[in-house]
Formats: C-alpha cells, structure tokens, sequence
C-alpha cells in the first residue's frame, strides 16, 4: 500500500473526473465523496469506483452535465427526476434540499429517479446530522440476491443508513447493506486477487465460495437470512416504486451494461432534531446513552464497545493525519487512466 494525503488524492480523482468531462462542481462533488468513503474504511465505494465511472462517462451513458427538475413538491416534500445526472451529484443536491425543507418546516423528504450509483449513503445521512437533524437514506441497486427461498437474482445490495446528532466530538452514522456485504467489496477483492470470506455469497450452482468471480456470477447472500430479505424489500419500495424509479431487475447493471441508463432511485427522509424536545435537551440524551452503552459489562474478549460508526470516525481521523492507504492495484488504475486523459501525475506525490 501507498499512502496518499486526502487533499493530493481529492484533487487527483477530481482532475480525472474534469478530464472525463464533468464541470467542476461535480467534479469536486464527486471526488470529495469517494475520497470520504475511503477515509471511512469503505474502500469498496471510494475511489475504486473511479473507473466505471470514467468508463459510462465516456461511453456517454451518464449524463455529464448535473440536469434534473422537482416534479412534485410540497412544503414538506420534493420527487426529482434526475435526468440520467451522476447519481453522487443527484444525491448531494437530494440531501440538502430535503434538509433545507427539514429546517424549515420540520421535516423534509426527497425521492430521486433517473439517478445513477450515489456512492456511499453514510455521506448523505452524515451532512444531515451536522446540521442536527435525525435522517434515514435508501437507495436501491442492480439485482444481485434472491427473495429469501429463491435462487435467481432480485433485489441489489439495498443499503440503508441513518443519522444521529449527539452533543460530542462524533455524530452517530450507521450505514449497511441489507445483503451480507456489499457488491463492491466483492468486486475489490477480484480486482486485488483476493479471496472472500464464506457466507459472503454463493455461486450460481448454489454452493458456497471464497471466490469473488463465482459470488459475482451467482448471489449474495442476504444479512441476517430473512430479516435482511425484509429490509431490502422495504429499501426497493422507498427507492423505486415511491418514487417511479426503476426497481429490481429492471435496473440497469453499474459495471456489465454499457448501453442502458440505470434509472437508480434514492429516498431521503430528514427531520429536526428538536421537533419534540429542545436540540440540547435531546442531544444531551444520546451523549447519556452513548456513554452508558460504552461502559456496560463486557463479553470475554472484547476491549471496547463501539457506537454505530464509532470506526469509522476514528479511522478517519487517523488516515486524514497519515495519509489514505492506496493498492498498487488501484495506482495502476489511477495512471493508466490519468495517461489516456493526458493529465500529468507528478504533483500526486505519495506521503514521505
């Protein structure tokens, strides 16, 4: 691994996304999302995502300017069509208006469709708990697990993630997929020539495997058995059919269809955190909470108990001081692609 600073990598990703075609709000939208993700630990939509995306860029299946309209609106409500926008870009302008309507009104919900992958949701629900609201996000994604009992591909990895504020140093931001890991990490581990853990995924004949090209030929599995079948169902309800996105197996595939738009859809629902108790009343509560969580009895073998995205915050703060961890993998995608764009990569020099 090499380790990159976060502003050298930041402005890197956001030269190759210029270079693809993307004026330069979105550009430094976009790179500032995926550099986050792998601050956070979540490499799998960080900027290992960086080359789908240059590729549907390029063969113009992505719309490169950030178009889209409100269809419907309310005081409390907006649907956007996002016009076949990145999704990352449709998403960061989703959150801010349904948090605009939030602090306006209360509450503030947001549907999104004709949208495309919106990175990692932690980003979304994140900027609402900064701005002391309690938010949940969904978005759907390309069929890769069965309805429980089933064996062909339906629902996607259908993330969900919510948001907390609190009155300390960490806001709490939760945010998992409702199959047992997400798609990308799968994805990450062929690239990088890695193996998978057992009950990640099956392979199309329905066994078990440690290979992450079988698990993308066959299914992930959903977490928790069918309670994560649930969830998902919910997600693709609020994603798609909530707001006229397309679901299921009619969304088109981020990294095997070149030739059709995605039509994602993603849902946004924020409220102030002082609807019905005063802001600091409230987050004195969570910080009350949070503290005798973390200093309850522990199991034999544990040393600490985290709150929900307690690692992820403290991974940040550590990689923001050394640098991002970067594969050799990953660098080689970089240069390759900053070569065939013609952007010089001297200026990104590697931590020391």
């Amino acid at each position: 691994m090499t380790r990159i600073k976060e502003a050298v990598l930041t402005e890197w990703i956001g030269q190759i996304l210029t270079g693809s075609g993307l004026d330069q709000e979105q550009a430094q939208m976009i790179s500032e999302h995926l550099v986050l993700a792998n601050l956070r630990g979540v490499d799998s939509h960080g900027i290992s995502k960086i080359d789908v995306y240059c590729k549907r860029l390029e063969k113009g299946i992505v719309n490169k300017k950030l178009n889209f309209h409100i269809t419907k609106e309310t005081p409390v409500s907006a649907l956007i069509d996002g016009e076949n926008s990145m999704g990352i870009s449709l998403a960061t302008k989703g959150i801010k208006l349904a948090v605009q309507k939030a602090k306006e009104v209360g509450v503030g919900i947001v549907g999104i469709s004709h949208s495309n992958h919106a990175g990692m949701l932690a980003a979304y629900t994140d900027y609402a708990a900064q701005h002391d609201c309690i938010s949940i996000a969904v978005t759907n994604a390309p069929s890769v697990m069965a309805p429980w009992g089933g064996r062909t591909p339906f629902f996607g990895t259908n993330p969900i993630s919510y948001s907390i504020p609190t009155g300390g140093e960490m806001n709490i931001v939760f945010d998992m997929a409702t199959t047992t890991v997400a798609k990308g990490k799968i994805v990450l581990a062929e690239k990088e020539n890695k193996s998978i853990p057992v009950g990640w995924a099956i392979s199309k004949d329905g066994r078990e495997t440690t290979d992450p090209k079988e698990a993308l030929e066959g299914l992930l599995l959903p977490v928790g058995g069918p309670k994560g079948y649930g969830l998902s169902f919910l997600v693709e309800t609020l994603s798609s059919l909530f707001t006229g996105a397309a679901y299921g197996p009619y969304i088109g595939s981020l990294f095997d269809d070149f030739e059709h738009e995605q039509n994602v859809g993603q849902f946004f629902f924020v409220m102030r955190a002082d609807l019905f108790q005063e802001l600091d009343v409230f987050k004195a509560r969570v910080d009350q909470m949070a503290q005798e969580i973390k200093g309850i009895e522990r199991m034999q073998g544990v040393d600490r108990i985290y709150l929900p995205g307690e690692i992820e915050f403290e991974r940040a703060r550590e990689l923001r001081q050394n640098g991002i961890p970067v594969s050799a993998q990953m660098l080689e995608t970089l240069q390759a692609i900053s070569d065939q764009l013609g952007i010089k990569t001297e200026q990104f020099s590697p931590v020391g």
